[in-house]
């Protein structure tokens, strides 16, 4: 008798226990999800495209020696302004020298030889043949001179335009190679940025729009430009497009500051802006009553801080984000931390 009391007090015991489970699984499938949820907020939406680019001066250029050889001579003149055909820099032409000074001899000897046989002609001592053959050495090593003197100029580098020495490179003793740039002359003012766009942005950038500037070197504070000129061919390696933006002459940046563009192609104030992960596609989900609700809403300017609402929704929406995928229209749900904003 006692062993079957036993027994059946297990037995209450085990049903009690399966009763509190399923109650503790009914509360935990039932409970309402806990979300988070914002609020739509006003402010100016704009649509951009972005560039990265570099300071230059509008109007400058870069001095190169067209032949490898030592640097003799420098106008240390970096910042200062100087004259178009202003001497910057002088090469070592010796060699060049040496030749022209061994053709000119040899042309002064032939133009001697040539005024010899021409007198000699005169008086039908010499043929028409070797008179012509003293003329025609003459004429070559005239021109062999004339091309010599031309490579002498190649070893004086000149400012190629009025303007100041922006940057100057070497040292009296370096070899100059072909093509490194030793010299930097131009304006100071005004300054462009020269930049690069994507050609799936450069349909929506035109002249005139408003920039604005990102530095490091000046964080946080609003740089503007405009843009100014975009080149009608674009490089079909890198798929960009060379876009320049006109600062104002009080810019505070400097040539060759590196800077993030970011061109407005739409504005629109003070609209009705929802953080991107709160939309998925057109759709929605706001609590009310406790409950999901999903909405078709309708959009427009998609920026980095989030899409313009243009209708289908009202500013006091309590407005689940990120969008919950897994939660179906109608789901009971809590709003975790009180909501935010």
């Amino acid at each position: 008798m006692e062993r079957d009391l036993v027994r059946l007090k297990r037995y209450a015991i085990g049903i009690a226990m399966a009763a509190a489970v399923g109650a503790a699984a009914y509360w935990y499938v039932s409970r309402p999800a806990p979300v988070t949820v914002v609020t739509p907020k006003r402010g100016d939406a704009a649509e951009i495209v972005y560039a990265s680019g570099v300071v230059e001066p509008r109007t400058w250029a870069k001095v190169t020696p067209t032949v490898r050889e030592r640097i003799v001579e420098q106008c240390n003149c970096e910042g200062e302004r100087v004259e178009k055909d202003h001497v910057l820099a002088r090469l070592d032409d010796t060699e060049v020298r040496a030749t022209r000074g061994e053709l000119q001899a040899r042309l002064s000897l032939a133009r001697e030889e040539y005024r010899r046989k021409l007198a000699l002609s005169a008086r039908n001592t010499v043929s028409v043949q070797e008179v012509d053959r003293a003329r025609t050495e003459v004429a070559q090593l005239e021109a062999l001179v004339a091309a010599q003197q031309a490579r002498l100029a190649s070893y004086v580098l000149r400012a190629p335009s009025a303007g100041q020495v922006l940057r100057q490179d070497g040292e009296i003793g370096e070899v100059a190679e072909l093509g490194t740039v030793l010299f930097w002359v131009g304006e100071p003012k005004p300054l462009i940025v020269e930049a690069e766009v994507n050609e799936e942005d450069i349909p929506r950038v035109e002249v005139g729009q408003r920039a604005l500037l990102r530095s490091d070197a000046f964080p946080g504070r609003e740089l503007e430009a405009v843009v100014d000129i975009i080149t009608p061919k674009g490089d079909p390696v890198t798929k960009t497009y060379r876009v320049r933006f006109r600062l104002p002459d009080d810019t505070p940046l400097r040539i060759g500051m590196s800077t993030d563009v970011n061109v407005i192609v739409r504005q629109s104030p003070n609209a009705l802006i929802l953080p991107s992960g709160a939309i998925s596609g057109k759709r929605i989900a706001v609590v009310e009553g406790g409950d999901v609700r999903l909405r078709e809403i309708e959009t427009g300017i998609r920026g980095t801080g989030g899409v313009e609402v243009l209708s289908g929704l009202e500013e006091t929406a309590q407005v689940i984000s990120p969008f919950p995928a897994e939660l179906a229209e109608g789901t009971r749900v809590t709003i975790a931390g009180g909501g935010r904003n």
